[in-house]
């Protein structure tokens, strides 16, 4: 796309701006930037009063939330396994991330993982909202990153016609990743 540069922003619904913010600071480490506060949507002029927050997430990236009083209380999609939708954040290091995991589980939050990916490994729990959260740092050698987006299309292919998980990529679940075996196409047990 011509004149892309990036993701600006995403956004959530949250339940209480201030708790949001205070949560994403103290438990992330998240400055919080900017608020926006209407009692009508910009862009469709509906009445609708909100209050819009944003956060640095680092590297230019920026979270946000709006906390809309006057609607019905946030829910979730029910048909939606709870593990799907989330929100990932990159981490600087393996250090980085268990020390996070650990500070998670002394301030009371349920914690899944440390997650071997493969190519990264990741942390994972929810905020007070009810999102999903992953901390994640990347594990990947270039030979294995290199070998993962190599494979990608036919296994978008071959799942598009089975809905059948792929082989191509297992071997990114080795003990021990051998550029070879990868190379030719080998297939290991998950």
């Amino acid at each position: 796309m011509s004149g892309l540069r990036g993701i600006h922003h995403v956004a959530y619904r949250c339940r209480d701006a201030a708790e949001t913010v205070r949560f994403y600071q103290d438990v992330l480490g998240m400055a919080f930037t900017t608020a926006f506060a209407e009692d009508r949507v910009p862009s469709t002029h509906e009445p609708d009063p909100y209050m819009h927050v944003f956060l640095d997430a680092g590297r230019g990236n920026v979270l946000a939330f709006f906390e809309l009083p006057t609607r019905e209380p946030m829910g979730r999609d029910v048909n939606t396994p709870t593990w799907v939708q989330h929100i990932a954040f990159e981490m600087e290091s393996l250090e980085a991330l268990e020390a996070t995991r650990q500070r998670l589980i002394a301030r009371g939050i349920e914690v899944v993982g440390p997650t071997d990916h493969g190519l990264f490994r990741s942390i994972y729990f929810f905020d007070p909202n009810g999102h999903r959260l992953e901390l994640t740092v990347g594990t990947a050698t270039p030979e294995m990153t290199r070998r993962a987006r190599e494979v990608a299309p036919a296994m978008l292919e071959e799942w598009s016609r089975t809905k059948r998980a792929p082989r191509h990529a297992a071997f990114l679940h080795q003990t021990e990743f051998s550029g070879d075996a990868a190379a030719s196409g080998a297939e290991t047990p998950r």
